[in-house]
């Protein structure tokens, strides 16, 4: 029971607080560590896929070891210190709120007219290039954001936590995932100067997102066939457009929210300056708009509750 309740409650308090605005978060840690790592390499020159293999486990033994070293260092000083650094870390490993309040700024922007802001707040989201997008693009890469991140941010964590709970090392495997994410965000580009280096970051990251990505998709067709979306189009799309990405992972998210919405979504952007030709998701039945964002977000959440509840359940099962 005290696993149930320990996921529960790390859902619930990044449903009610989310990233509070000067907290200490790991994620920023990590960051830096990677950061740190990167410059030790190309110091080193060693700016290729070794380097990048260097750099990915220095990064996940100096993550791992830490918390590792902080939760038993608690647990010495009293067990509920160990749980209570539990919960922060678990809680701290979801992002349904700070995705939502983010691609929201975009939504906010937009609404009062101001495309060059929306384009602005965009750009802190994505990779790709975002000072002549229109304002059908700009919401298009707001929903891809969202999408894909409802994934990577949300569902993928809540996966990882509970096969953690199982297992007994819930923070330790959700922040090996936190980990590999990061390091795919930060330099898991096919473009220079991150192509060489990025290689293993951007791979391994591929490898961990296989199976929450497929699990993750399907869950968010039930959770917009639930909110009255048209299901039956997001079955479609989603057969027929979920490797219509160079990502073997992202177009499962993105092909979903496009069937679901009546939507296309990618084609062709600019990623630091050099065009990258991406096939289309979806068919454009229908123009992106506003509410759009608004409905993936709904979705999210939905997808991120069926996941919980089916967490709970195995659980319970299994003790």
């Amino acid at each position: 029971m005290s696993d149930i309740l320990v996921v529960l409650a790390a859902v619930l308090i990044d449903y009610r607080i989310g990233d509070p605005h000067g907290w200490p978060h790991p994620i920023i840690a990590i960051g830096h560590t990677i950061k740190g790592y990167e410059k030790l390499v190309r110091k080193l020159r060693l700016d290729n896929r070794f380097g990048g293999m260097l750099l990915w486990l220095l990064t996940v033994m100096t993550v791992i070891g830490s918390l590792t070293l902080i939760l038993e260092g608690a647990k010495v000083i009293h067990p509920y210190l160990n749980k209570g650094i539990t919960l922060y870390f678990l809680f701290a490993a979801m992002a349904a709120t700070s995705l939502k309040t983010e691609v929201s700024k975009v939504t906010t922007a937009l609404a009062k007219g101001d495309l060059q802001e929306g384009r602005n707040f965009l750009s802190w989201l994505v990779g790709r290039d975002t000072e002549s997008l229109t304002e059908e693009e700009v919401i298009k890469g707001a929903i891809e954001t969202a999408a894909e991140n409802t994934i990577d941010g949300i569902l993928a964590p809540l996966f990882f936590i509970i096969i953690g709970l199982i297992i007994g090392y819930p923070v330790q495997l959700v922040f090996l995932y936190k980990t590999v994410n990061t390091l795919d965000s930060m330099v898991g580009y096919i473009q220079e100067p991150y192509k060489r280096v990025g290689f293993v970051s951007a791979k391994v990251d591929d490898l961990f997102n296989l199976i929450p990505a497929r699990i993750g998709s399907f869950l968010m067709l039930l959770a917009g066939g639930i909110l009255g979306l048209d299901l039956h189009n997001g079955r479609k799309i989603w057969r027929r457009d979920r490797l219509n990405h160079k990502s073997p992972n992202a177009g499962y998210p993105e092909s979903a929210i496009a069937g679901l919405l009546d939507i296309q979504l990618g084609g062709t952007h600019t990623y630091f300056g050099e065009v990258l030709e991406k096939p289309t998701i979806g068919d454009p039945i229908r123009a992106a708009k506003l509410q759009d964002i608004s409905n993936t977000c709904r979705v999210m959440y939905m997808s991120e509750f069926i996941m919980l509840m089916m967490g709970i359940v195995l659980l319970l099962l299994l003790k």
